[in-house]
């Protein structure tokens, strides 16, 4: 193969990568009924939503603040506005859980990659 049959090496610019970014984010919920008057409002003004899943909606939201915050909290408004970045697929959830700030299961990294993570940013979902 001759230098003019090489391929050339495709630079960040013409080249899709996708990355996955994970994001965990603890809240505390300190009112509860504003939340849940907010989730209402979207599930309200969701023009696609059909009526019956309207209603099993409005109830979820006001039995469980999780569910309040997964109709509030859209990853696409993390991304909107990024260049040169369109968001792909997007999945999340949102569960009460027990928090003692002190434990060491919510202590934060320092630094990406410190051994403890299987799965570092360049590793991630390999075979």
């Amino acid at each position: 193969m001759s230098t003019s049959e090489t391929p050339a090496t495709a630079g960040p610019e013409t080249t899709a990568r996708h990355v996955r970014l994970r994001v965990d984010i603890v809240l505390e919920i300190d009112g509860p009924a504003e939340l849940t008057t907010a989730a209402e409002g979207r599930i309200d003004s969701d023009e696609f939503m059909p009526a019956d899943e309207r209603e099993h909606a409005r109830a979820a939201v006001r039995e469980d603040a999780s569910e309040a915050l997964a109709y509030l909290v859209e990853p696409f408004d993390l991304v909107r506005d990024l260049p040169g970045v369109e968001l792909v697929q997007a999945a999340w959830s949102s569960e009460e859980i027990e928090y003692d700030p002190d434990a060491m299961e919510w202590e934060l990294d320092e630094e990406d990659g410190d051994g403890d993570d299987s799965d570092d940013a360049e590793g991630a979902d390999r075979p």
